[in-house]
Formats: structure tokens, C-alpha cells, sequence
């Protein structure tokens, strides 16, 4: 009987390409998954667990986003400062007036497995409020 092996790729052997997602018209939490998969290497065949053997995304419109329902009303991003009394807020469609590309950012960062690998990946995520970027040679190199 034929013994199969497990394949298991080294950081050595990982290629990475580039996608380009433009989110106009397109759902926030649907369009995070799909960038968040692509940033991890789950889409193809060589992907392993322990290794981080993802592509490069760039992320154009980000402005141009939507979310479902009255979340654009709604939807409020908190964090806090660290201080006695520093909670601090700010509207969704406040922050996608202000910076849209951090909107995207922190959708795919809660996407993303929270572990070591998590900070590598969020650096080869490049994100653009309208549709221009500086990453079209990348972009043409892999269409050849």
C-alpha cells in the first residue's frame, strides 16, 4: 500500500504574488474575508498553518465601501488611550471621511487569526482611499 505525505512548505520555498481588490460598491465584512484569506495563502494549494505563505493585496476605493443595514449611522469605533478617562470614539462615517483606509485595515486585521504571523501579514496589506497606487509595476509583473 502507497504511503501518502503530508506537504509541508518551507518559508524559503513561498512565493508571493500580487491582487489587486478594488471594494467600490462591495459589502466591508464580505470583502475583509475575502482579503484577509488572500493575506493568509488559504486559497492555494501549498498553504501550511505555521508558515506565512501569503500574497500582497492592494486595496483601492476604499472610500467607495459599503456596509449593510444602518451600520454607516450606527457603527462606532472605540479604543482607548491608556489614560484615567481616555476612552475615546468616532463615527463610521466620520472615520470614512477622515481615513477610509484604516476602516479597511481594522475589518481585515479582526479577520486575520490573532498570533505572531498576524503583523506580517497586515504589512503586505496596502491600502488606497481612491484608485490610485503606486504598485502597478508589481501588479503588471504578475499578470505577465
Amino acid at each position: 500500500m502507497k504511503q501518502h505525505k503530508t506537504f509541508m512548505q518551507k518559508p524559503a520555498d513561498v512565493l508571493r504574488n500580487w491582487h489587486l481588490v478594488d471594494v467600490e460598491g462591495k459589502v466591508l465584512g464580505r470583502v475583509a474575508t475575502e482579503i484577509a484569506e488572500l493575506l493568509i495563502g488559504k486559497n492555494k494549494p501549498t498553504y501550511t498553518p505555521h508558515v506565512d505563505g501569503g500574497d500582497y493585496v492592494v486595496v483601492i476605493n476604499a472610500s467607495k465601501v459599503a456596509v449593510t443595514g444602518n451600520k454607516k449611522e450606527d457603527k462606532i469605533y472605540r479604543w482607548h488611550t491608556g489614560f484615567a478617562g481616555g476612552l475615546k470614539e468616532i463615527a463610521f462615517d466620520q472615520m470614512l471621511a477622515k481615513s477610509p483606509e484604516r476602516i479597511i485595515q481594522k475589518a481585515v486585521r479582526n479577520m486575520l487569526p490573532k498570533n505572531r504571523q498576524q503583523k506580517l501579514r497586515m504589512n503586505r496589506l496596502k491600502v488606497f482611499a481612491n484608485d490610485q497606487h503606486p504598485y502597478q509595476n508589481e501588479l503588471k509583473r504578475e499578470a505577465k
